[in-house]
């Protein structure tokens, strides 16, 4: 096993106990249960923050509730828009890499609607509808370790002409590539299986959506 996967691992033994203790300070009316729970909360964020090699404040601030709640995933949506044989991709400000376009599912609209806003606000790209490619659970694929849990959503987006695409606030470039010009990858956003899929369903119609 590498390094790599044995980390892997440790990071999802750990955020599946601190997740146990969020649940059980949401839930326990019990004081013993509560200081208890609290504890293993701080000790999964230490173990975070040395897996990720980050301050623990760093992970407190990631991870820690607002108020405490049943602790679920979070939601990711990404789009595809293909064009004359070429996939939109967008270049981040942060590490100044590519990825599809997307984000956080904002509270209040439907799972298109995010992503037809994300496409529009990161690469000023404008789509009229969407068809799921894929739902995938982010820590079971082969993208970046995340201290955070995250359910990915990837969408097939029709482009709406003409197609203008210029970065927007939170990217630094927007551009169409093909398959055999693609940039280095934002790889905890976008790996190339989530291209070379979007590129298969683009071919096929009739695929049927990916649910991992």
């Amino acid at each position: 096993m590498s390094d790599k996967d044995h980390a892997s691992i440790w990071l999802s033994h750990v955020k599946r106990l601190h997740a146990i203790a969020e649940s059980g300070l949401a839930f326990s009316p019990e004081e013993f249960d509560r200081e208890r729970f609290t504890e293993i909360s701080h000790i999964a964020q230490q173990m975070m923050s040395d897996l990720a090699s980050v301050p623990v404040k760093q992970i407190s601030d990631l991870v820690t509730p607002f108020h405490r709640r049943y602790v679920t995933p979070q939601v990711e949506v990404r789009g595809a828009v293909i064009k004359d044989g070429k996939i939109l991709l967008v270049q981040e400000k942060s590490d100044k890499k590519w990825t599809l376009p997307g984000g956080y599912a904002d509270v209040g609209l439907t799972a298109v609607q995010n992503i037809k806003k994300e496409i529009e606000e990161e690469a000023n790209v404008y789509v009229s509808h969407a068809r799921l490619i894929s739902l995938r659970h982010k820590a079971s694929g082969d993208y970046d370790p995340d201290i955070r849990d995250f359910y990915k959503m990837l969408f097939l987006c029709e482009p709406i002409e003409p197609i203008n695409q210029t970065a927007g606030m939170e990217t630094c470039g927007a551009d169409f590539f093909t398959l055999q010009q693609i940039p280095p990858l934002s790889t905890g956003r976008t790996i190339m299986r989530d291209l070379q899929d979007a590129f298969d369903y683009h071919a096929d119609q009739n695929k049927l959506t990916t649910i991992e």
